[in-house]
């Protein structure tokens, strides 16, 4: 099935499935999954709707909002459509709604016409904190509140008047005309642009329960023995929707006003909020224009920090960014069910959707096999997440996982990703049932069951395991700074890594959550990772772990075997080919590779397992930079056929300054000299640095010419 095929396929599974969530949560009152999981699923919808728009129909979730109106309730018509908002994730998310609405408008949003020079409404964009509560309507006529209504489809809702008369937040009759000039002058607005008195006027907002009223109301309920409510949202949402205003008044329901619908001289979203404040409605203190979108994300972000949102006296779920200016909202109009003009900017949410991609096992350090799960890239918690350990087949068995599924992950805290719930509903039938191995994928050894934990046979595996991933990222080999053994061990135990190819594909996400990280060790080690995945040859060959194989010998091949380079680099697969192609006859004409070393490298390269882990490193981003080759004929002396070093070997003690040792024997192979660890009279040079050992000594009892670092640096530059 081709992509667009499959693309259709999703769009109709996700719009059928969202549409049940929906159903079971706003006309039951029941909850199938978390409104963030929903919110994941909705998200996924609205990117491929946005990719492939040629499959959007009117009755997409995308293009509708919320539910049917309750049928105990009196049905009222809106006189204008209550929207709801997109959703946006991330940064990039954010950016790519301002790009389309500019593109939509044909200018920069900050040269909307209806912006004022200062005071109130001057900037272009406007902040609100997301207050996680049901929407209303509010009516008003001779300033006296008539009706109040949910918002339903968004056409029609539920005449809630009574309910909403018990909230005590909600004014029953305006502020006359005096006190609304006075808070218009003194706002810095001229209250003659104005109408003071509207004969009708309507306003939206939000109903919600404070964090403390929760708390009482969920204390009262297990006091006598029943089941606490899960989030505030939802007490708000049935209170208002009972058909008793005595239990919707002994709620305690809060309330914030922020939009006007019609005109009564306001020319910018901003002024809205003084306008109401001004008639006498609560509106949240804490909303604020912005300069810029960078301010308006920064405003997020703010709230997005724990610590602020647990001073609030609610519960938010994120921002709103609007286009301040009135006129420029209303051009952009609406797509779908949402305003061009507005985001939900929400924050990481501490679960959400993706689809498991494949299953593989991780080898532990211990030899037990752990079953992980590879996932489409999801951001769970403010990190990028790909991985998620299954622990063993009785996990997999239990959440009745396939790969190809769509999943709910979560990451709350410190607590490592999890796949919590399989979504069968969007299965195609495509999904495969996942077995584990009869063989241990690393040695090949019979895999035995102790309880849950399968485990490899071979009682050396695990130990030979866990010291090739030691040796890879050694100083000598790719050199990743901070990837010590206590790391990889931990690595191997959560399942992380098995062999070298998963290291280089380790997200932030799937490290931050572990023991010994937080966000910041965590993504210095992936930049670390990220920068080294450019090595030279030798140390390439060096850290594969081909026994037998040391720097030497690996510097040796790397000079020694012919492999196309093309800008300086080679390819993995080239390196592969050109190993493979050569006999232990062939491997045997090299300097210092006699019968035990031939065979080795021979075998090595032969072996389909570690033909898979080669593909594997490429596949993930490893670039491997070439090296002069030896003069061809005969056995060949390991030197450069034309460098300076020439016939040269240097052996190094102490500590250099200007270079680590590893990088000063590159350097000294680069240019056709050898590199010994020990001194003997057929040492060219004693390079010394900072603090030199005992090879100081012999190489003066040898009579050995010792050099500084000064020395050695005018040598590498002659």
């Amino acid at each position: 099935m081709d992509e667009k095929a499959l693309a259709r396929e999703r769009i109709e599974t996700l719009r059928r499935e969202i549409d049940r969530y929906r159903y079971e949560y706003h006309v039951l009152d029941r909850s199938g999954i978390s409104d963030t999981a929903l919110d994941s699923l909705k998200k996924e919808l609205f990117d491929l709707e946005e990719r492939w728009p040629e499959f959007v129909t009117p009755d997409s979730p995308t293009q509708r909002v919320a539910g049917a109106p309750l049928k105990e309730f009196v049905k009222v018509r809106h006189g204008e459509r209550m929207t709801s908002l997109n959703d946006a994730f991330s940064e990039e998310d954010v950016r790519a709604w301002r790009e389309r609405l500019e593109t939509f408008l044909g200018r920069s949003i900050a040269t909307a016409p209806g912006l004022r020079p200062r005071g109130p409404g001057s900037l272009p964009f406007y902040c609100e904190l997301k207050i996680d509560g049901l929407a209303i309507e509010l009516e008003y006529e001779g300033g006296v509140f008539v009706r109040g209504s949910t918002r339903g489809d968004g056409l029609v809702g539920e005449d809630v008047t009574q309910n909403l008369r018990t909230v005590e937040a909600i004014p029953l009759r305006l502020n006359d005309a005096a006190a609304v000039a006075a808070h218009l002058a003194s706002s810095g607005l001229d209250p003659a642009e104005y109408d003071l008195v509207p004969a009708r006027l309507v306003v939206r907002g939000e109903v919600f329960l404070t964090k403390n009223e929760f708390a009482r109301i969920n204390r009262a309920i297990e006091k006598e023995g029943g089941k606490p409510y899960a989030n505030p949202r939802n007490v708000a949402a049935g209170s208002i929707r009972q058909l008793d205003p005595k239990i919707t008044a002994s709620r305690r329901l809060d309330s914030f006003q922020y939009d006007i619908v019609g005109e009564i001289g306001q020319r910018t979203h901003e002024e809205e909020h003084v306008l109401l404040a001004a008639f006498g409605f609560t509106t949240n203190p804490d909303c604020r224009p912005a300069a810029t979108l960078e301010d308006a994300m920064a405003f997020r972000d703010h709230w997005a920090d724990e610590a602020h949102r647990e001073a609030l006296p609610y519960e938010i779920d994120g921002t709103v960014i609007f286009v301040n200016d009135n006129a420029t909202f209303t051009e952009a109009g609406i797509i779908g069910k949402a305003p061009r003009a507005g985001i939900a900017y929400k924050f990481s949410p501490r679960e959400a959707t993706t689809i498991v991609e494949d299953i593989k096992v991780q080898v532990g350090r211990t030899g037990a096999l752990t079953p992980v799960a590879v996932m489409r890239p999801v951001n769970v918690g403010g990190v990028t997440i790909t991985h998620a350990s299954l622990h063993n087949a009785d996990e997999i068995a239990r959440l009745g996982l396939k790969i190809g599924d769509t999943v709910i992950v979560q990451r709350a805290g410190d607590v490592i990703p999890q796949i919590t719930e399989v979504l069968p509903h969007l299965r195609t039938g495509r999904e495969r049932a996942f077995r584990m191995p009869a063989r241990c994928p690393v040695d090949g050894s019979p895999v035995v069951r102790e309880g849950a934990i399968a485990r490899c046979a071979s009682k050396t595996c695990a130990a030979q395991h866990r010291e090739a991933l030691y040796h890879l990222a050694s100083r000598a080999a790719f050199n990743i700074e901070g990837l010590g053994p206590k790391i990889i061990d931990k690595l191997l135990d959560e399942g992380l890594i098995s062999d070298a190819a998963d290291i280089f594909e380790l997200r932030k996400g799937d490290l931050a959550a572990l023991e010994r990280f937080g966000e910041k060790s965590a993504e210095n080690l992936v930049q670390e990772i990220a920068a080294k995945r450019h090595v030279t040859l030798p140390r390439f060959l060096y850290g594969l772990g081909i026994p037998h194989v040391g720097e030497e010998t690996a510097a040796t091949l790397a000079r020694a075997v012919e492999i196309p380079a093309h800008e300086g680099v080679v390819t993995i697969g080239d390196i592969a080919d050109a190993f493979a192609a050569r006999s232990m006859e062939d491997l045997q004409e090299i300097q210092d590779v006699g019968p035990v070393v031939a065979k080795s490298i021979h075998d090595w390269f032969h072996a389909p397992r570690n033909a898979d882990l080669l593909a594997r490193l490429e596949k993930a981003g490893v670039t491997v930079g070439a090296v002069p080759r030896m003069a061809r004929g005969g056995r060949g002396d390991g030197r450069g056929e034309a460098g300076p070093f020439s016939g040269k070997s240097f052996v190094i003690t102490g500590t250099l300054a200007s270079m680590d040792r590893e990088d000063a024997k590159e350097k000294i192979r680069a240019r056709g000299g050898d590199v010994s660890e020990s001194v003997s009279k057929k040492t060219s040079y004693l390079v010394v640095g900072a603090a030199p050992g005992s090879k100081f000594a012999k190489a003066q009892a040898l009579g050995v010419p010792v050099i500084d670092e000064k020395e050695f640096l005018k040598l590498l530059k002659d």
